[in-house]
């Protein structure tokens, strides 16, 4: 799988887990995660390469059980580091 697929599986994934995505050119200042409203957020920016926007989505999901409980492609999972019980 390429990294822009794992991307979008990603951000499939945030959604699954409850954030809201929002995808803006913040001018390569870096997206991140949080919470306000009630409500988990992921600004991913869009100045950024492909593979550093994966990595805010990563970070932001990695330690977030919501995130380990969604259903996602292996792919998805190993960038995590996610384990699949045996």
């Amino acid at each position: 799988m390429h990294t822009v697929e794992i991307l979008e599986r990603m951000l499939e994934t945030a959604e699954r887990a409850g954030y809201t995505v929002r995808l803006e050119w913040l001018g390569g200042a870096g997206g991140s995660a949080c919470e306000f409203g009630g409500r988990k957020w992921i600004f991913v920016d869009l100045a950024l390469p492909v593979v550093e926007q994966l990595e805010q989505v990563a970070a932001a999901l990695k330690d977030d059980p919501a995130a380990w409980a969604a259903d996602s492609p292996l792919p998805v999972r190993q960038f995590l580091g996610h384990r699949r019980a045996a």
